[in-house]
């Protein structure tokens, strides 16, 4: 810890802030991007496990899952881009979470 300076925030410790507070910061949307892009390939080997498949009925199912996908995706990407993002440091302000600038560590050496 002593290397990093006071306002360093992990990337770990933004996406834990950014979940517990309201608007979205850039790690935590780097993070739901790449569970949308997994997600888009498991959709896509069930589409192609679907197609070999001798029952039609499923390849409706897996399309219906996709559409349903994407159109979250899109909505999400619309609801960003009127919001925007939030700054890490607002939302540790915004449910009290405060860095602060010496450890108790610090303060003693």
């Amino acid at each position: 810890m002593e290397g990093r300076s006071r306002n360093e925030i992990s990337s770990a410790e933004a996406i834990l802030v950014g979940t517990l507070s309201s608007g979205v910061n850039a790690p935590t949307w780097i993070v739901l991007q790449t569970t949308f892009l997994l997600l888009a390939f498991c959709f896509t080997a069930m589409l192609y496990l679907a197609f070999f498949s001798s029952d039609f009925v499923i390849v409706g199912h897996v399309l219906l899952l996709i559409t349903i996908g994407v159109v979250l995706f899109v909505l999400l990407n619309r609801f960003l881009a009127e919001t925007g993002f939030v700054p890490v440091e607002q939302q540790m302000q915004e449910i009290g979470i405060h860095k602060t600038e010496a450890t108790e560590k610090d303060k003693i050496n």
